[in-house]
């Protein structure tokens, strides 16, 4: 019995282990959505497909399984574009049905036509279009199949004609997923070992490739007592159960993160892509393994460069190692460590009952949240906040747009995840910035009855912008919002709406807030002082910011100036 396109398309997206599609129905793919309406999966309606990009990724970065998103020609396609870039930069295995105009109406600047292909081959691990009905199911394999075993976004463009044709569907062409065993050859473990055995002190630094290596990392770590340090992506599963971890590096990150990764005498970068070459050490000696050979040495130089999955080569390394037992750098780097958790922990108290720092909401959130909360963040302060002040415990899960770098990501993304997760407490970190710029999806999570809950930090401005303008010495210019109670909003889109502006009161209502049944928001008026302050203060940034102090007091902003110079350099 012959299919159609769309039959066909749903089919093997279900077999390739999807359970949701998001996006917005409309005219190049209403035959699509019927198929899905007919099917298992579950269609998601938004209100903005950037959103359905988020929400997709997501889904698909949190359970390593594929996740589907769907647009009409044209402008719907198109709003996914910064969704699926967040995703695609993320490593999740999205799979995006991009539509087009009828085959016919091709090559005439027909109303709506976009090349979506050109739009999205920089985003994507696959990006192909069905040219024919008998293909139909071949190319949704091959896109599922990259998507999956790449770790990024695949598109498959489909005219909307296309999804009405009928195809055989003989062959049974179905998705792989190998799980080979990739580590370096014996001379360079060997080479390796050498250089680890010689070294007068060794550190380790993790990323995101360590991902499913945790065990091994903090084996290797404790074997040659060598302190452990991370990027911000490895929080979530470097930091738990590691009695070697000593934090982040990075303006996001500590002292004693940043102190391990200059100060050891040979760096072993485990499956990390961290991007900014100065928070490399310039003269130690850098060991670099990964699995994609095109990262190794792409950041910074190294000496020896390998291609393996970290678990995998650490397996094979550790027979190669003496056992150290000189402790001195660990124990300079743990006690460093304790020092920067003890000031974190000073934000658990607020001076000030009629102030809130967003180092002291974001505390909270970690005391008061679910053991194993899932928790996402805008990008700027919430995500300086999340990583500094929210708890790793193997439970929790963190997602932030630490690649791409968006606004607006947090609550959609939240979205996705409580779709995937309807049982487990999930919070998103907003900045009143990105809330606003994405407001209207509020009415997705109502619709779909997820309860989400969004905590905002309200500070009336684009914070960390603000905060970039302010370290190089200018004046902040058109950082200013306008914002409505947003709790009130809240009430009105039908959702839970707490608002505090004391800190007095902000723990009842927290609790108020996280027993709410459905999707809520919490408005929590923030300090607009407070700076996110790198590990160690350079120079450079007291001389940019008494620059800025100068010019705001010859503006009229003495006040201000005060305030920023007491919050952040004189307490």
């Amino acid at each position: 019995m012959k299919k159609s396109v769309s039959d066909v398309i749903v089919d093997t997206l279900a077999k390739a282990g999807v359970r949701r599609c998001y996006g917005i129905v409309g005219d190049t793919i209403n035959h699509l959505t019927d198929s899905i309406r007919r099917s298992d999966l579950r269609w998601i309606h938004v209100r903005h497909e950037e959103v359905a990009g988020f929400a997709a990724g997501a889904e698909a970065f949190m359970t390593g399984e594929l996740t589907a998103c769907a647009g009409t020609c044209g402008p719907g396609s198109l709003h996914f574009v910064n969704g699926i870039a967040e995703s695609h930069r993320n490593g999740a295995p999205v799979l995006l049905i991009a539509s087009d105009v009828a085959r016919s109406e091709l090559g005439v600047d027909f109303p709506q036509h976009v090349d979506q292909r050109k739009v999205y081959e920089q985003f994507s691990v696959y990006c192909e279009q069905i040219m024919d009905p008998g293909s139909a199911r071949r190319i949704v394999v091959m896109a599922a199949q990259a998507a999956l075993n790449r770790r990024g976004v695949a598109v498959v463009i489909v005219n909307g004609d296309m999804l009405t044709q009928k195809t055989n569907d003989a062959l049974a062409w179905s998705v792989h997923r190998p799980q080979p065993v990739i580590r370096p050859s014996d001379a360079e473990l060997d080479a390796l070992a050498a250089m680890i055995d010689t070294a007068e002190t060794v550190a380790i630094y993790a990323g995101i490739g360590a991902r499913g290596a945790q065990a091994q990392v903090v084996r290797l770590g404790q074997h040659l007592n060598a302190p452990i340090a991370h990027t911000s992506r490895a929080k979530e599963f470097i930091e738990p159960d590691n009695p070697n971890n000593v934090g982040m590096t990075g303006i996001l990150g500590n002292h004693a993160g940043m102190e391990t990764v200059l100060g050891a005498d040979l760096l072993l970068c485990l499956g990390t892509n961290f991007a900014w070459t100065q928070f490399y050490p310039e003269k130690q000696k850098i060991v670099q393994i990964d699995i994609a050979a095109d990262h190794v040495g792409r950041r910074v130089p190294v000496n020896l460069g390998l291609v393996g999955d970290v678990g995998d080569t650490i397996e094979a390394l550790l027979p190669r190692l003496a056992a150290r037992e000189d402790r001195g750098f660990l124990d300079r780097m743990l006690a460093l460590y304790d020092s920067d958790l003890k000031a974190y922990a000073k934000s658990e108290r607020e001076p000030d009952p009629r102030l809130i720092h967003p180092q002291y909401l974001t505390r909270m959130v970690d005391r008061l949240a679910d053991e194993d909360a899932i928790f996402t963040s805008d990008g700027g302060g919430p995500m300086a906040w999340l990583l500094r002040h929210l708890t790793a415990n193997g439970k929790r899960r963190f997602l932030t747009s630490l690649m791409h770098g968006t606004m607006a990501n947090a609550y959609p993304q939240a979205l996705g995840i409580k779709a995937a997760y309807p049982d487990r407490q999930v919070i998103a970190l907003c900045g009143d910035g990105g809330m606003s710029m994405l407001m209207g999806d509020l009415l997705t999570l109502k619709q779909e009855k997820l309860p989400v809950k969004l905590a905002i930090f309200n500070n009336g401005s684009l914070g960390f912008v603000e905060m970039e303008q302010r370290v190089e010495g200018l004046l902040d210019a058109y950082t200013d919002l306008e914002n409505p109670d947003f709790s009130a909003l809240a009430k009105v889109c039908g959702l839970g709406g707490y608002r505090v502006e004391t800190a007095d009161e902000l723990e009842t209502q927290m609790r108020h807030w996280l027993s709410d049944p459905g999707p809520a928001i919490l408005d929590v008026k923030t300090s607009r002082m407070e700076l996110v302050m790198p590990p160690k203060i350079e120079m450079s940034y007291v001389t940019s910011t008494a620059l800025f102090g100068v010019k705001g007091v010859l503006d009229g902003r003495l006040s201000e100036v005060t305030a920023l110079l007491r919050d952040n350099f004189l307490r």
